[in-house]
């Protein structure tokens, strides 16, 4: 039987630019639940592909949140048919959502950072070493001999500072740092963009960051944090998709904790789970056990069940990975 990844065809970064000269009428598909990166690719991927003469447009499964649409401009269908579908910052064809059924098996070029990436397209061009897929993206620009317009720098700068926490996580290299440098130089405003993405909150954001830690738990001494969104909370605050995304960032402030788990509940018995890690533990490791995956400091996964359940499930498989590193081996 022939895997996915022996189906899968892994192109260079010179493969990939003949490639996208060579085609014509894109698709690009983003991730459900979009972030900066999937956002930031997409719009940056399309406006490269404009200047090399070629017709493209963005589907986002769930649409384009409010605070990115100072660079992400939701695409109306276009009058063509798409001839070729790529994707970006998706490692699994899970996180196509509610687009999955319509464009599974039908993507011919998958743009990624994930080491997670599960080969599912005709053709991969995986970069694990770039901080972002953005990255991904500007190393496709330049390797065209491209210009850095500043609509390109706003989405490409959005998708490398939000998926690095502002240059904080472990993922930033000194190569991220340069192309931000290029990315800056270009006059964009990056203080905005940084306090559009870090500082800025909606009330409703509070209200549901305060209902979320009064639920916490702490176990294994400490060094694990369970962080409950439920729809009951969501539906209290009045908290919006857009209000809940990067909740999951609270875990990594909290002193003595080496995973942070947030489980948002997306249905009546399905949850999403945003897992942080800190040295010695691997948050992609993790969540792989639990059909998931992503990088060795976040990575996610779904589960079904009641929240008891999941919590259970998450807590074995923390808990064996803390006996594992010799991080801790206190019970829950």
């Amino acid at each position: 039987m022939i895997s996915l990844e022996q189906r899968c065809q892994d192109l260079t970064l010179g493969a990939l630019c003949d490639f996208l000269k060579t085609h014509d009428r894109y698709l690009i598909l983003t991730h459900s639940a979009p972030d900066g990166d999937t956002l930031g690719s997409a719009f940056a991927l399309r406006a490269v592909l404009a200047a090399i003469g070629k017709q493209s447009y963005v589907v986002c499964p769930d649409g384009v949140p409010e605070k990115f649409r100072f660079f992400a401009k939701e695409d109306a269908k276009p009058d063509f048919e798409p001839e070729t579908i790529l994707s970006v910052d998706i490692a699994d064809e899970q996180l196509l959502g509610k687009v999955k059924d319509t464009y599974a098996g039908r993507i011919e070029v998958a743009i990624d950072h994930h080491v997670s990436n599960t080969h599912f397209a005709k053709n991969l061009y995986l970069d694990a070493s770039a901080s972002a897929t953005c990255e991904c993206i500007y190393d496709i620009l330049t390797a065209l001999g491209l210009p850095l317009e500043r609509e390109i720098c706003e989405a490409l700068y959005t998708g490398i500072s939000t998926d690095t926490g502002c240059f904080k996580y472990s993922n930033t290299t000194p190569k991220t740092h340069r192309i931000a440098a290029e990315l800056m130089l270009r006059g964009i405003d990056y203080a905005e963009i940084n306090r559009i993405m870090f500082d800025t909150k909606t009330r409703a954001r509070i209200e549901l960051e305060r209902a979320a830690l009064d639920a916490a738990e702490f176990h294994f001494g400490g060094k694990c944090l369970i962080l409950p969104v439920t729809l009951k909370m969501r539906q209290a605050t009045g908290c919006t998709a857009e209000d809940v995304e990067g909740i999951s960032v609270i875990s990594r402030s909290i002193e003595g904790v080496k995973a942070g788990v947030t489980i948002k509940q997306m249905d009546e018995d399905l949850f999403k789970i945003s897992l942080r890690t800190y040295e010695p533990l691997d948050a992609s490791a993790i969540c792989q056990k639990m059909g998931g995956g992503g990088h060795r400091a976040a990575a996610g996964c779904t589960l079904s069940g009641t929240l008891s359940e999941v919590k259970e499930t998450i807590l074995q498989f923390v808990g064996q990975a803390l006996e594992e590193t010799d991080a801790g081996t206190a019970s829950v």
